[in-house]
């Protein structure tokens, strides 16, 4: 598995050295440590940000990569020429709409993200407890992570699959009850919702994790920051950009949400 780590020399971004120490030794993967400069006189001072990296990654063998340009652009354009399996980065939480102008770089890195991407906040340690948050239609957001981060799965000791019933973020002709039922419920039905959480469980029964599938209601942003606090999950997993129209606009704005106040780790699949 091949990791790329960007790093600017921030206490944020040392989060995301941090975070890429705790994956490459759960998945024995092959690391490597960028910081991009956007003048050629910043070179010094980006070798001695690198060398200060690998002195937080101590008994750990670690690439390293200087890049000129736009943060976000050369992070892309290195995670795509590297066929990297997975991008880390820090990001400072956001609260305000003033912090977000321009676009922060996990953003701009997201919105055209070729693998996924993971955002380093709190505290790094094993990801042991995983919080998949479905959105309730196809693609499954687990198939995916199963697919393209399944030796990160070997490790893990308690996976939740969450889905979040909102009349907000409701299909239309959802019928009221659905907004109120459990996972028990949607599943016994059959509903899109049931059989997709039915469908996680199936998948999940070939690995050797406890299981769980929930159902919150509410609006989608609170519910999922609301159990991520309060499961105590070490990863939380959101998935990407994959409908068109109003979905797809919808759907970017609550995961820019989660990313502006996520206070643990948060996986973009």
């Amino acid at each position: 598995m091949r990791i790329l780590v960007a790093t600017g020399g921030a206490p944020h971004t040392d989060e995301a050295i941090h975070l890429g120490r705790v994956v490459c030794e759960m998945s024995n993967g092959l690391l490597t440590l960028l910081t991009v400069i956007k003048h050629e006189v910043e070179r010094t001072q980006a070798e001695a940000i690198l060398v200060r990296a690998k002195t937080l990654m101590p008994h750990m063998e670690a690439q390293t990569c200087i890049r000129m340009g736009r943060a976000a652009e050369e992070i892309i354009r290195e995670a795509e020429e590297g066929a990297y399996q997975l991008v880390i980065l820090g990001e400072r939480m956001r609260h305000r709409l003033a912090g977000r102008l321009p676009a922060p770089t996990a953003e701009q890195v997201i919105s055209h993200m070729p693998c996924p991407v993971l955002i380093a906040r709190g505290r790094s340690r094993p990801l042991r407890r995983v919080l998949v948050c479905e959105s309730g239609r196809d693609p499954s957001l687990l198939n995916r992570l199963i697919t393209r981060l399944s030796m990160l799965l070997k490790y893990v000791d308690e996976l939740t699959v969450l889905h979040v019933m909102s009349q907000i973020a409701a299909a239309p002709g959802v019928p009221g009850w659905e907004l109120r039922a459990d996972a028990r419920e949607l599943i016994e039905k059959q509903t899109p919702e049931g059989s997709l959480l039915e469908d996680d469980l199936v998948r999940l029964e070939a690995l050797n994790v406890r299981l769980e599938a929930k159902v919150r209601h509410g609006l989608v942003v609170r519910e999922i920051l609301t159990e991520a606090q309060s499961g105590d999950y070490d990863l939380v997993v959101i998935g990407a950009h994959q409908w068109k129209g109003w979905e797809r606009y919808l759907l970017d704005n609550l995961a820019n949400e989660i990313i502006d106040h996520a206070d643990r780790p948060l996986l973009v699949v």
